[in-house]
């Protein structure tokens, strides 16, 4: 039997400035050569577990803890992060915290330089490491200047060399587009079996880590284990939906189908998952007549015509044309670098195209200042922190009315019908401190809508959030957009976002538009696809496996899904 190189017993944590413990009461064992995912919403204490297990807990916060931990059998209390870090080779969820070198070679060379290793020894310990990561190309390049998915290669072969037992990522699929993210999972699983290291891996994304096979689930929320379990087990209980965590997408359309999912099915993937007597079902689920939504767009109030644009003469648009139309919701889709965001840019004014033109309500947009450009084309970004400039949620939410002189009956009656439309009317005195992650999410938005713009683009509006949340502010923007006829552009790599949340996908690929019209049609198309990086959803594989076409599968799954989420089925 496996020896245990990770042991929680009745461990509970409590951080110096919180009242209540984070961790209660642990109680975990993980085995030499296990892959274990710690699943869990936001907040459930699955990072906080994990950095008790490589040392960031208790050497770099202050926290009180009773119980016990141990790694490599020796109490982690008793032992220091370098000592600790001879065990455990951590991957953190942004990369570039964890970069020290100003070249990939001399990042890797890190720990091995302070060890005072011999330089010939050094040399082939770092081509070593990158050659197994595939990453030997790249030696001499910037780390910074790397790919999301060339990153977390490069920090992963800087703990590599050190022959750690135990490989910790957390959250390995925050910063990562659908392919580059379906790579680092197939490359975690290739070191597992190759190098037979104890894996863990810290993620809420459930059904992007089952992609390779995973030989344990721990469960967590609100501090404590819920689960320890097999993949399969827990596929088949209630406890997803019970704590917060999206099930896979087939499974839900085998559910809907009414098809009975057991264990014994193997239901851990679409490609292992058994459907030889669910078939019958699903074919006669998906011939059933569900109502499409009714909706219309207006006039185009946003248009780029024939748009390029470089950095340090690098083309980073070439050609692009697009529309956008008053109350629609469109997903700009394609991998990192595919020029998502220099669109952004060119739509609110703060990067002007080199060539070629953009109209807002079809007016060359040249003669008009960033300001009067922000007052129709408004702009979120990812992380609300970035963009909250007061203390006070009245004082930010008004401020773009008081910096443009309004009266104080004209602040006021906007202020009290935003805060309305945003579910913010008993915060209207609130600081912004006391706010959620959500909550400040929707504060930025308030803050936008005061000068009633004609489009709103969100920049990965549910990155890194739990299934919980995700639901919560989509379900929240999808109102607004129905409200207010606003037009919302969402840039995203999350493919259920776009099928669920918009009606038209707009594909962009090394700087050009490659795809361009219904949401469905465009990403059930391989082709499209395969040229954006973009890997396809499990429905669509769901939908082959039993013979069904794609784009009519998908699209059928989604408009059941509404009628479901409305009470009507």
């Amino acid at each position: 039997m496996a020896k245990p190189v990770i042991e929680f017993k009745g461990f509970t944590l409590r951080y110096a400035s919180q009242k209540k413990p984070t961790l209660y009461d642990i109680d975990l064992t993980i085995y030499q050569g296990e892959k274990v995912l710690i699943l869990g919403p936001s907040g459930s204490g699955k990072s906080t577990l994990g950095n008790c297990v490589n040392g960031l807990l208790p050497f770099s916060t202050k926290a009180e803890f009773t119980g016990s931990v141990k790694v490599a059998g020796v109490e982690t209390r008793s032992q220091s992060i370098h000592k600790l870090s001879a065990h455990v080779g951590t991957v953190m969820q942004d990369s570039d915290c964890q970069f020290a070198g100003l070249t990939v070679g001399e990042d890797v060379a890190f720990s091995l330089e302070n060890d005072r290793v011999p330089r010939k020894t050094m040399l082939q310990k770092v081509k070593h490491a990158l050659r197994i990561v595939d990453m030997e190309a790249f030696e001499n390049h910037v780390p910074f200047a790397l790919s999301g998915g060339q990153k977390q290669k490069a920090a992963l072969a800087g703990v590599l060399h050190n022959d750690v037992d135990i490989l910790l990522f957390d959250e390995p699929l925050a910063a990562l587009d659908p392919m580059a993210g379906l790579q680092a999972i197939e490359l975690i699983d290739r070191i597992h079996k190759e190098q037979g290291k104890t894996i863990v891996i810290i993620e809420h994304r459930l059904e992007d880590v089952l992609h390779c096979p995973v030989d344990r689930v721990i469960l967590m929320n609100r501090g404590r284990i819920v689960a320890d379990t097999t993949p399969a087990q827990l596929l088949c209980s209630p406890l997803l939906k019970e704590n917060g965590i999206r099930e896979p997408l087939y499974l839900t359309a085998l559910k809907y189908a009414g098809c009975d999912v057991t264990p014994q099915d193997e239901p851990d993937s679409i490609g292992t998952i058994h459907l030889e007597d669910k078939l019958e079902q699903l074919r006669a689920w998906f011939a059933r007549e569900v109502p499409p939504p009714a909706r219309q767009k207006g006039p185009c109030v946003a248009e780029v015509q024939h748009a390029t644009f470089s950095y340090d003469k690098k083309p980073v648009l070439k050609d692009v044309s697009l529309r956008l139309c008053q109350g629609e919701r469109v997903a700009l889709v394609g991998k990192n670098g595919a020029g998502k965001s220099t669109i952004a840019h060119l739509l609110m004014g703060i990067r002007r195209p080199e060539n070629g033109t953009v109209l807002i309500e079809e007016k060359d947009y040249a003669a008009l200042s960033i300001k009067e450009i922000g007052e129709r084309i408004g702009y979120i970004m990812q992380n609300p922190n970035h963009m909250i400039l007061k203390d006070m949620i009245r004082e930010e939410v008004t401020l773009a009315l008081t910096l443009r002189g309004a009266s104080k009956e004209d602040i006021e009656k906007k202020f009290e019908q935003v805060m309305e439309l945003c579910g913010l009317s008993t915060m209207k005195n609130w600081p912004v401190s006391a706010l959620s992650y959500g909550q400040k999410k929707r504060v930025t938005i308030a803050s936008l809508l005061v000068t009633q713009p004609k489009v709103m683009i969100l920049d990965e509006p549910t990155a890194g959030q739990d299934f919980h949340h995700y639901r919560e502010i989509m379900e929240f923007l999808n109102e607004l957009n129905q409200k207010t006829e606003l037009t919302i552009v969402f840039i995203t790599h999350d493919m259920h976002l776009a099928i669920e949340y918009t009606d038209r996908a707009i594909v962009m690929a090394d700087g050009e538009k490659i795809a361009d019209g219904d949401v469905f049609a465009v990403l059930s198309d391989q082709d499209v696809l395969q040229r954006a990086h973009m890997k396809e959803t499990s429905l669509c594989a769901l939908a082959q496996r039993a013979g069904l076409p794609s784009e009519e599968f998908v699209r059928h799954f989604i408009q059941y899904e509404r009628v479901v989420r409305a009470g009507g089925q």
